[in-house]
C-alpha cells in the first residue's frame, strides 16, 4: 500500500529521468473538461501539443471528443490515425509543410484538416496547390487580438483578406481562430475581463461575418482562457494543458480543478558534499525556459532548493542530507508540462499505484510518415 497517491509500488520498473502518467487522474481531467462544457463535446477542440500520444488521443475520442487542434504535421497525423473527425493545424503553413499538409488531406479522407492563414500570399499558395492537386483546403483566418505572436488585426487588412478568399476556388473558409495566451492573470475576474475586452472588436466582426458565412466558427484560446470562452456558446474552446495539468497553471488558474496526471520521476545519483544531492534530472528532461526555481516542484521532499541544472544533472540543496541515499526516488510536478513531454520518448502508465504499461510520445518527432 502506498503512502501517497503518486508513489509507484513497482518503482524498480520505472527508469529515470522519466515521466509517469497517472491513468485515473488523466481520466478525471478528460471528464472534468467535458463537464465544464456541460457535455457539449462539439465545443471542445483539445490541443494535441500537450500530450503528443496516440493512446491519450484514443481516450479523448472514446470520451466523445472528435475535434482537435495541433501545432505540427506530426501531431495532426497521429490525431487522424486515431480517428479524429477534424484537425486544425494552428500554424500558418510555409515551406515543405504545405505539401505535407496536402499529403495528409489525401491520405486521411475521413478527417477534415484545416490550417490558419493571416496573409493573402499564403492564401494564394494554398489555393494554387489545392487546385493543382484537385483538392480543397479548409482555412481559418488567424486573428491577432493583442498577443502579437501571429495573426492579423481587425481592420482594413482583414477586410482585404476576406474579400480575396472567394476568388480562391481551392479554399474553404471555416471561420476565425483567436489565441489569447498572453492573458494569464491569477485572478479569474481580472483575467476574464481582459479576455472579453480583448475580444470585443473580434466578436463584433465575427457577428457580422456570420451573416455572410452562417456556418463560420470562432475557435478561441487555450487552457488559461478556457473557463472564459466556455461561457460563450458560440465559441469553440481549445484547452490542452488541462489534460495532463502542471504546476504553473495550478498556481495561476485556481478556478480550474484539474489533477496532476503527469509527474517527473528522478533519482539521486550522488551526494557530492554535505547538504547537496545530485539528481539525474538535467535541463534535457524538464522544460528549462523558466528560471531555475520555476521548473519542477518535488512532492516527497521539503525544504530544498534546486541550485543548478546542466544537461543530465540537477543539483539540489537539502536539509535532510543524512537521511537521503543514492538511488532514492523523487517525484516532481513540472512547471510547464507541454515542452517537458516533448523531451521524452515514452511515459510509464500508472494505475492503482503500479506501472501497467508504457505509452510512446509519438509526435515529439517532427516528422513521421508525412
Amino acid at each position: 500500500m502506498t503512502k501517497h497517491w503518486f508513489e509507484i509500488q513497482n518503482i524498480e520498473t520505472v527508469d529515470s529521468p522519466s515521466i509517469a502518467v497517472y491513468k485515473q487522474h488523466l481520466d478525471y481531467n478528460i471528464q472534468e473538461m467535458i463537464s465544464l462544457v456541460k457535455g457539449e463535446t462539439d465545443r471542445l477542440m483539445p490541443h494535441v501539443k500537450t500530450n503528443k500520444m496516440p493512446k491519450v488521443l484514443k481516450l479523448l475520442l472514446d470520451s466523445g471528443i472528435t475535434n482537435f487542434k495541433a501545432s505540427t504535421i506530426s501531431e495532426a497525423e497521429i490525431a487522424a490515425e486515431a480517428g479524429a473527425h477534424s484537425v486544425l493545424i494552428a500554424h500558418q503553413l510555409v515551406g515543405p509543410k504545405v505539401d505535407r499538409f496536402f499529403a495528409l488531406v489525401e491520405h486521411f479522407p475521413s478527417t477534415n484538416f484545416s490550417s490558419i492563414i493571416d496573409t493573402i500570399g499564403i492564401a494564394k499558395l494554398l489555393n494554387e496547390k489545392a487546385l493543382n492537386l484537385g483538392l480543397s483546403a479548409n482555412i481559418y483566418i488567424d486573428i491577432n487580438n493583442g498577443m502579437n505572436r501571429s495573426g492579423i488585426k481587425t481592420g482594413p487588412g482583414l477586410d482585404e483578406l476576406l474579400a480575396f478568399i472567394p476568388e480562391c476556388k481551392g479554399l474553404i473558409f471555416k471561420g476565425l481562430h483567436v489565441y489569447d495566451g498572453h492573458l494569464r492573470d491569477a485572478n479569474f475576474t481580472t483575467r476574464n475581463e481582459k479576455i472579453e475586452t480583448g475580444l470585443e472588436d473580434v466578436t463584433a466582426y465575427f457577428n457580422k461575418l456570420k451573416k455572410v458565412y452562417p456556418s463560420a466558427q470562432m475557435i478561441c484560446g487555450g487552457t488559461p482562457s478556457f473557463t472564459t470562452h466556455l461561457l460563450q456558446e458560440n465559441r469553440i474552446t481549445s484547452p490542452g494543458t488541462c489534460v495532463l495539468w502542471d504546476w504553473g497553471y495550478s498556481e495561476k488558474l485556481t478556478e480550474q480543478n484539474f489533477r496532476y496526471a503527469a509527474l517527473l520521476v528522478t533519482r539521486i545519483i550522488s551526494k557530492p558534499t554535505e547538504g547537496i544531492v545530485t539528481l539525474d534530472l538535467g535541463h534535457k528532461s524538464v522544460a528549462p525556459e523558466n528560471p531555475i526555481d520555476k521548473r519542477v516542484k518535488f512532492l516527497n521532499i521539503d525544504n530544498y532548493e534546486l541550485l543548478s541544472q546542466s544537461e543530465e544533472h540537477g543539483v539540489l540543496k537539502v536539509d535532510n542530507w543524512s537521511d537521503l541515499k543514492v538511488g532514492d526516488v523523487f517525484y516532481g510536478i513540472p512547471y510547464h508540462i507541454c515542452p517537458t513531454i516533448n523531451l521524452h520518448d515514452e511515459v510509464s502508465v500508472i494505475e492503482d499505484g503500479l506501472k501497467i504499461a508504457s505509452w510512446e510520445i509519438t509526435a515529439r518527432k517532427r516528422k513521421l510518415r508525412f
